[in-house]
């Protein structure tokens, strides 16, 4: 079962912090007003589309697009997997990538469909260790706004997103725990967590 990503259920995760070997070097082509620019585009689209009146499938497809067009999702997948693909084949990792690519994708579409009837709004970008962090406000109707902060590098050679933390809560952590979890149950076996990410979106 997909788990709740309601604000409790991003609460309850906790904040995490990313390991400093997973954090890739700070590119000097990569400026912080490039940073803020992908990340003003980015939210618009989520923008469009959390007010568009369009129907839950519908906007995950859009959230897929969204996050193919913005994300590095292949960074952000195995960095997800961790140590614990080590012994997956070449043709695993692709599978699982796949999988995982449309499972975050609903996962936080999710997320971002409780933003209905508010506002993302950017505020600030600056250097942050190894890369750019952009600092946004989400303004809900009738509840107090809060902070989603956005990750940027160009380690694929292009500008994208690779961590989004929401009220304090790492993506990447958060979803290399859940895949751990999922592998644990599973003993390891990299084909039923595949299938598991499958089955949850």
């Amino acid at each position: 079962m997909p788990r709740d990503l309601s604000r409790r259920g991003f609460g309850a995760l906790g904040a995490a912090t990313l390991a400093v070997t997973l954090m890739p070097q700070l590119s000097l082509a990569l400026n912080v007003d490039e940073a803020r620019a992908l990340i003003d585009k980015l939210i618009a689209e989520i923008n469009r589309v959390i007010n568009s009146g369009r129907s839950e499938n519908e906007m995950f497809r859009d959230f897929e697009g969204i996050f193919s067009h913005y994300a590095d999702e292949n960074y952000i997948a195995l960095s997800a997997l961790g140590p614990k693909g080590k012994k997956a084949s070449a043709e695993q990792k692709a599978a699982f990538t796949k999988a995982f690519k449309r499972y975050i994708a609903v996962k936080y579409g999710r997320r971002f469909r409780e933003f209905i009837g508010g506002v993302i709004e950017v505020q600030d970008a600056h250097p942050l260790k190894t890369f750019y962090e952009v600092v946004s406000t989400a303004k809900l109707k009738g509840q107090n706004s809060f902070e989603v902060r956005w990750h940027v590098f160009d380690k694929s050679g292009q500008d994208r997103f690779f961590n989004i933390i929401i009220e304090g809560v790492n993506m990447l952590a958060a979803e290399r725990t859940e895949i751990g979890s999922i592998l644990d149950k599973n003993r390891g076996d990299i084909n039923k967590l595949i299938a598991a990410l499958k089955a949850q979106s």
